[in-house]
């Protein structure tokens, strides 16, 4: 997955128990955001005080300063763990913006990174190693390198679930994105030693032919699951992307590229396949499969819904695999099956081409959803193909973009909001309200039945950073200088009289 735009910025500047499992209940959602997407499933939804009648009475409670900032905060006994771009943590407490403790790694990341909780451990990565930490006092317990060359790194927020950390290599790392040979694998470690208990490579050791040019897979974001012993897992896009001077438009990985742009069932005891369903073969405009997978119950089904960068939104029946329905979100200009006509040898995309979804469009950050709807953040970037090999993203003020509202049961279009601005930071549910940011500093409070806008904050610099929601606060990162002055800070909304 590319983050060219993402990665220029930034080098340019979970309430449950303890032990971590903060699973939806039957009553309805969780009431804190103690992992990274708020409970086992990814939802983004969790229980507050905040809803259309109260929501315009919140007001900035404190800031603390922050680098740049792609994560989505979490919140454990009233504790705010924050990761920034260069991997650092700091315990910030959530009542007064108090700092307790930081922990610094100074690694820059390519994001989106970010950190989980479990049996009282902070769990996390650096782009070279994962970590577990005391969330009491930051003093690090362990750590564990699974890379096996310079190519490939790590910059996701681990997955936490019954004593086991889930985390995945990528093949990219900030100096360097796609180099020939790299592979994504997701290792399943224990919580208390972080020795590995299985691993599962993303994609094949021959890497479709040419392992010395190709490279491909791995996850971006934790994993979902289902509470009887499964893992669900969207795997990233192959490389190289759009193809070589000798090889354009993938040539040097002849066929799909499997498990690349899939989403894959696993045993979570031992890591084997249950099934796997890729989505789009032989991607050529590095249109990942990327985000997180949601798990739900809708139409009588158990759901397992996925999105990416094509700008579509899948759901797979997660017993069978079977896809039960599929919804284009987004700017699609004709280049929706340019990888198939590539794969089959035919024309299809030309160097001067604009493409949209382009390398930043689609959904490139995380959906939400509640009992019945699924919120899809999308962003409206195009990107130029300039050479072979090369693509790039147009100027950042060309993103607009939209919050799209599926039914979770059918993915019918319930609503469609237009954004000013690129929406990178995700969705978030709570009550009646879905949280975003965009990219010009702006958060928004949508009302989650028509999607109009219920109460807007401007934050003191630009935000790709999704927003946490604990009890009556709400918060959210600005950090992306868009302009000379501004300061980068972490900011808590919180609701007043």
């Amino acid at each position: 997955m590319c983050r060219g735009r993402l990665v220029a910025l930034c080098l340019a500047l979970a309430m449950v128990a303890g032990c971590g499992g903060a699973e939806r209940g039957e009553d309805g959602p969780v009431a804190g955001w103690q992992l990274p997407n708020a409970d086992l499933v990814n939802s983004r939804h969790v229980a507050s005080e905040i809803d259309r009648r109260s929501v315009g009475r919140l007001r900035v409670a404190w800031t603390v300063p922050i680098g740049s900032f792609s994560a989505t905060p979490i919140v454990v006994d009233g504790v705010v763990f924050a990761q920034d771009m260069s991997s650092n943590v700091s315990a910030i407490e959530l009542e007064s913006g108090r700092v307790r403790w930081t922990r610094r790694y100074d690694l820059l990341t390519i994001g989106p990174n970010g950190l989980t909780f479990g049996d009282g451990r902070i769990y996390g990565a650096t782009t070279l190693f994962a970590f577990a930490l005391d969330a009491s006092t930051g003093r690090e317990l362990w750590r564990m390198d699974p890379l096996r060359s310079a190519t490939e790194g790590i910059d996701m927020a681990p997955g936490y679930h019954d004593g086991t950390v889930f985390v995945s290599t990528v093949p990219s790392r900030p100096e360097v994105q796609y180099g020939g040979g790299a592979r994504g694998v997701l290792w399943a470690l224990d919580g208390k030693t972080g020795r590995p208990r299985w691993r599962w490579a993303t994609v094949p050791s021959g890497l479709w032919g040419d392992a010395e040019a190709n490279s491909g897979g791995g996850l971006w974001h934790p994993p979902s699951f289902d509470g009887d012993g499964h893992v669900f897992a969207s795997v990233a896009n192959p490389g190289p992307l759009p193809g070589t001077e000798r090889h354009p438009w993938g040539g040097s990985r002849p066929g799909p590229n499997r498990w690349t742009n899939s989403i894959v069932k696993l045993d979570e005891r031992t890591g084997e396949l249950v099934w796997a369903r890729q989505v789009l073969p032989h991607d050529i405009f590095d249109w990942d499969l990327q985000c997180p997978v949601l798990l739900t119950s809708a139409g009588g089904r158990d759901l397992a819904i996925a999105a990416g960068k094509m700008g579509f939104v899948y759901a797979f029946d997660a017993d069978s695999g079977t896809l039960r329905w599929k919804r284009s979100v987004g700017v699609h200009n004709g280049h929706d099956d340019d990888n198939l006509k590539a794969m089959r040898g035919e024309d299809g995309v030309r160097v001067g081409d604009k493409i949209l979804p382009g390398l930043l469009g689609g959904v490139q950050t995380q959906m939400a959803m509640d009992d019945a709807t699924i919120y899809v953040p999308v962003n409206d970037l195009p990107s130029a193909i300039v050479s072979k090999t090369t693509m790039v993203v147009r100027e950042s003020t060309d993103g607009a973009g939209q919050m799209v509202a599926l039914d979770a049961a059918t993915g019918r279009v319930r609503w469609d909001r237009t954004l000013p601005d690129s929406p990178y930071g995700a969705a978030a549910v709570t009550n009646d309200l879905v949280f975003t940011t965009t990219y010009d500093g702006t958060l928004w409070a949508f009302d989650t039945r028509n999607g109009e806008t219920a109460w807007r904050a401007r934050l003191p610099a630009g935000s790709i950073a999704p927003v946490a929601i604990a009890g009556d606060t709400v918060i959210a990162a600005a950090g992306v200088v868009l302009r000379p002055g501004q300061p980068t800070q972490l900011v808590a909304y919180r609701l007043g009289e």
